[in-house]
């Protein structure tokens, strides 16, 4: 059976972004299932509410554009 290696600097930082990524799109996934609640129970006006699902969308390409970096990153 192979020795396990242990996992050098870069492997850790690539490892902590993808966890950033993760938590980035499971936050803005929440934000945007949660935005009709979260502003009926505050009494927001609608626009705040498409103010949330824009915030989600920026985060959602944020992620989509760090994902990619990452993965440019791995195949080096």
């Amino acid at each position: 059976m192979p020795e396990r290696r242990e996992p050098s600097e870069h492997d850790r930082r690539i490892a902590r972004q993808g966890r950033v990524i993760a938590l980035v799109v499971a936050g803005a996934g929440l934000a945007a299932i949660l935005a009709p609640w979260i502003t009926a129970s505050l009494g927001l006006a609608v626009r705040y509410e498409m103010l949330i699902y824009l915030a989600a969308m920026g985060a959602f390409l944020w992620a989509l554009i760090a994902a990619i970096g990452l993965w440019r990153q791995r195949t080096r």
